[in-house]
């Protein structure tokens, strides 16, 4: 499974605090084990895990009137809760002529809404010892904060607040349109390696001009965004029919429960809008492509596989195609690259660069890259990648390097599960919610991981590991 990456434009965190409060509090409440699904004497649906799991992950699940799909997962083992908000609206679900206005819009969220002036959530959040954040992803945009679970409440209102009605001013908007150019340019712009892989490769290995396009936005159609754009996008994507709440952590959750229907029930729905077709074409024929990076003073390569659609018996196999290929010093690609050919000093990568496997709905790259010395070639590094591979597609792996394979996946996802206060489990729940309306998917991937056989393994290796499906992106140093 691939190691997040997220494009986190406003970092707002007090760690130290929080964990000196959560410390203090543990100290004084012992905490008790995490009560069974469905907890509480749900009202919505208690989703009960896959019995053939380890996995159990305690689940109410419930959908306002409105459209917004909620879930619930009480997890008492720290005074806190992490309340996320994700809004079905990332990179490659914005307009064509709207590039940006996702990123834009993560902006915009912390200036200011009905009740609350500019900057004042932020305020809340840090004046209650609890810590926030925001991030554009390729399906979604998500906010979320971490906090005592005292405040449970008045986060619930400030989120809704911000739904309900957000400070769309012309002062606010041509102040954030600077705060993203400049962002552009000390991330990507004057950064070496800024874009890459994860910008610039999509761009190439891509046909769909969703999933092909410049994720940070054309600056023009920055430029040229009218408040009038703005407040009609405002109110198209940031609907609660277009939106999951995830509240994790130490609640009640009839209490919690009522706290959402009492701020966000009355939040009026928008029409529906239709998802963007991201289907990609079939790729039957390598891609070589280069760029340029005049910052960069060593050169780079990337290589990128199309991976199976997510969900079905050969995504999941995938997953373990990257624990034996990528996932650790043992792995096959770090021994290769690394340790035997001395071609790089690093090798990294994974399914998805900007999140996990399973955060995102739509095609999806798995990317091999490494920065390299000028002495060594691209052709080098692509031959000794090969000789990784060829053997997983020629044979089926043995019992002992399929046993690996799965303790790294498990390890890794209970990893993302337990993840950053609650925040981890969060991010699955509300993706499994807001894509496949299934949160309870969260207590099945353990045994889909567990199901896959050194057959599929290698079945899926013929069928996606091939030449023909890959994209290369050489990136020469302009330095």
């Amino acid at each position: 499974m691939s190691g997040a990456r997220s494009v986190c434009s406003r970092s707002v965190r007090t760690l130290h605090g929080l964990l000196v409060l959560v410390a203090a509090c543990a100290s004084q409440h012992p905490a008790p084990k995490t009560e069974g699904p469905g907890a509480g004497g749900a009202s919505g649906s208690a989703a009960k895990p896959d019995a053939a799991a380890s996995l159990q992950v305690p689940i109410r699940a419930l959908t306002l009137d409105n459209g917004l799909r909620v879930v619930l997962s009480r997890d008492t083992t720290a005074p806190v809760v992490a309340v996320a908000v994700y809004y079905a609206i990332g990179f490659r679900i914005e307009p064509r002529d709207r590039t940006g206005f996702a990123h834009l819009f993560e902006h915009m969220m912390f200036q200011g809404s009905q009740n609350l002036g500019k900057l004042e959530f932020i305020k809340m959040v840090q004046s209650n010892g609890g810590v926030l954040n925001g991030s554009t992803r390729f399906d979604f945009t998500n906010y979320f904060e971490v906090v005592p679970s005292n405040a449970l409440e008045m986060m619930l209102w400030g989120e809704a607040d911000r739904m309900r009605g957000l400070a769309v001013t012309q002062d606010n908007l041509t102040n954030q349109q600077g705060v993203v150019k400049s962002e552009v340019r000390v991330n990507v712009l004057n950064r070496p390696y800024g874009g890459f892989p994860w910008l610039d490769m999509p761009q190439y290995a891509n046909k769909n001009w969703h999933n092909a396009h410049n994720f940070y936005g054309d600056l023009t159609d920055l430029d040229h965004a009218t408040l009038g754009d703005v407040q009609k996008f405002f109110q198209l994507y940031y609907a609660p029919n277009n939106a999951a709440l995830v509240i994790v952590g130490d609640l009640e959750y009839d209490q919690a429960e009522a706290w959402v229907k009492k701020y966000f029930a009355s939040i009026p729905r928008a029409a529906d809008q239709p998802r963007p077709d991201l289907t990609e074409p079939r790729q039957d024929q390598e891609i070589k492509a280069e760029k340029v990076d005049p910052l960069a003073d060593r050169p780079a390569l990337a290589v990128a596989y199309h991976v199976p659609d997510r969900s079905t018996p050969a995504f999941y196999a995938f997953t373990m195609l990257h624990e034996i290929l990528l996932d650790g010093r043992d792995s096959a690609l770090f021994q290769k690259l690394v340790q035997d050919r001395k071609l790089a000093g690093e090798v990294e990568g994974g399914i998805n660069l900007l999140g996990n496997p399973f955060d995102y709905a739509g095609p999806m790259l798995w990317i091999v890259n490494a920065v390299h010395d000028k002495d060594k070639t691209a052709e080098q590094l692509v031959a000794a990648i090969d000789e990784a591979i060829e053997p997983l597609r020629t044979q089926p792996v043995s019992a002992s390097t399929l046993a690996r394979a799965r303790v790294k996946a498990r390890a890794r996802l209970y990893d993302m599960v337990e993840g950053f206060f609650g925040f981890g489990r969060a991010d699955l729940l509300a993706s499994f919610a807001l894509f496949d309306n299934d949160p309870a998917k969260i207590n099945q991937l353990e045994a889909e991981l567990m199901k896959v056989t050194p057959e599929l393994i290698q079945k899926t290796a013929q069928d996606y590991l091939r030449p023909t499906n890959r994209t290369i992106l050489q990136l020469k140093a302009g330095k």
